[in-house]
């Protein structure tokens, strides 16, 4: 075992004792008959039920006013008896929808990227986050990947790419055995930078953000440079259309492998091997694909329902991601999505000739009080239009601080803010936080 898996491995048992026991069974459920997996997801999904009746009021409320005992919820089928968790329920039930025991739980605290221009405050329990990242490394390994791989990112801090101090970073990447690179600003001269660092590296992997790694690939053609081929590039975050997976391959000469996931609701699925899917992991979570009447489907195209298995603070369940997807049953059983969609997040481009990843102004409002929603537009390379639905405790004092964030990008920038009442969603009732029109002028 080479030095880099054993103190990547020793990193993580220091985090969590459970981490190496739980990574090989999750590998060793490859091997298993999917429908066996589906009968302890349905176990594990009883054991939720009845936790969640007993220690959160929201959910005693929800069953009692269904007259709904627990134990009639034995399969995901059942979990159409219960109603739809939106964020603006979350945010309105607070309270209640936290545990009763959260004091005696170790939890953390997180938000949302504000990817839907609307973040959301919320807890999750070690375990989850435990078995989240297990299951990423497991998605990983279907492009090759094994634990100590040296792997470079391309992404936000969505990704964990801020660190508190120099410090911090170093200890971080070396028993990960990775590089990070942040996606926010990518000018000329941080993508030369970037070239040699990954030249210098030479990751097996490379991982980021779908626009990030395109824009970096359009980029490497265009000025005719050839940079270092790892085994497989693996995108995520945003929709992986088919010529951007064309081009990522062509100029990183390596296989691309997508993945859909939400650490909220906590579903992922991950690009098979032979590309013919998205496998949607059954440990962790319930992946509902829902049709226009509410009614689950395992063949088609509709809203995707998450309900967590393990989260013990807040419980997730039948949480509406916002998303539309089209799933499909394998021959072996296998559930797959073939498509998301609703997921695009927009590069936006400065006078000096910056890349900004939309992204950026995710991590600017939600640390913000009293801005429910925002929406920023780039008519044309020098003014963006912020628009902004407000709450009564909004300062307009923070507008200075905006103003000297989003300049940080780029001094040219002409900034008008836009203040609304609501607004518009897209097909699948997803807010785009970021709208580029450059190319409609």
């Amino acid at each position: 075992m080479s030095f880099h898996k054993n103190l990547f491995i020793f990193a993580h048992n220091a985090f969590d004792n459970r981490f190496t026991k739980l990574y090989q069974q999750l590998l060793h459920n490859l091997s298993k008959d999917y429908q066996e997996l589906i009968d302890g997801q349905n176990k594990k999904l009883r054991e939720l039920i009845s936790f969640s009746y007993d220690n959160v009021p929201y959910y005693h409320q929800i069953f009692t006013e269904l007259k709904i005992h627990p134990e009639e919820i034995h399969s995901r089928k059942e979990l159409e008896y219960l109603p739809i968790l939106t964020k603006q329920k979350i945010r309105d039930n607070f309270k209640d929808i936290v545990s009763r025991n959260l004091s005696s739980q170790k939890y953390y605290e997180n938000r949302t990227s504000g990817s839907t221009g609307d973040p959301l405050r919320y807890y999750y329990s070690k375990y989850d986050r435990l078995i989240g990242g297990c299951l990423l490394y497991r998605g990983w390994s279907f492009g090759g990947y094994e634990l100590g791989d040296k792997m470079a990112f391309l992404a936000g801090s969505s990704l964990r790419i801020n660190y508190k101090n120099k410090f911090s970073k170093i200890l971080h990447e070396t028993t990960r055995n990775l590089k990070k690179l942040s996606s926010f600003d990518m000018d000329e001269k941080s993508l030369k930078e970037y070239r040699e660092i990954i030249n210098e590296f030479k990751p097996k992997f490379i991982r980021g953000y779908v626009s990030s790694i395109f824009a970096y690939a359009q980029w490497l053609e265009e000025n005719r440079l050839t940079i270092h081929s790892p085994v497989a590039v693996f995108t995520t975050a945003e929709k992986l259309l088919p010529h951007m997976r064309q081009k990522i391959s062509e100029v990183f000469n390596c296989q691309v492998y997508d993945n859909y996931g939400l650490n909220d609701g906590g579903i992922s699925a991950y690009e098979l091997p032979d590309h013919s899917g998205l496998r949607i992991d059954t440990e962790r979570s319930i992946l509902e694909v829902i049709d226009d009447d509410g009614k689950q489907i395992y063949e088609g195209t509709g809203r995707i329902i998450a309900t967590g298995l393990h989260n013990t603070a807040i419980p997730f369940i039948r949480y509406d991601t916002g998303d539309l997807g089209t799933i499909s049953v394998k021959s072996d059983g296998t559930h797959v999505l073939t498509e998301i969609k609703g997921r695009q997040d927009e590069m936006l481009q400065t006078p000096e000739g910056k890349i900004v990843h939309g992204v950026f102004f995710g991590y600017v409002f939600r640390a913000m009080n009293g801005i429910n929603k925002f929406q920023v537009i780039q008519e044309d390379l020098h003014h963006l239009t912020i628009k902004l639905v407000t709450e009564d405790n909004f300062d307009m004092s923070q507008l200075n601080e905006i103003l000297k964030l989003v300049r940080n990008r780029s001094r040219e920038w002409q900034i008008h803010f836009d203040f609304v009442e609501e607004i518009d969603t897209t097909e699948a009732g997803k807010y785009r936080y970021t709208l580029n029109r450059l190319k409609e002028s």
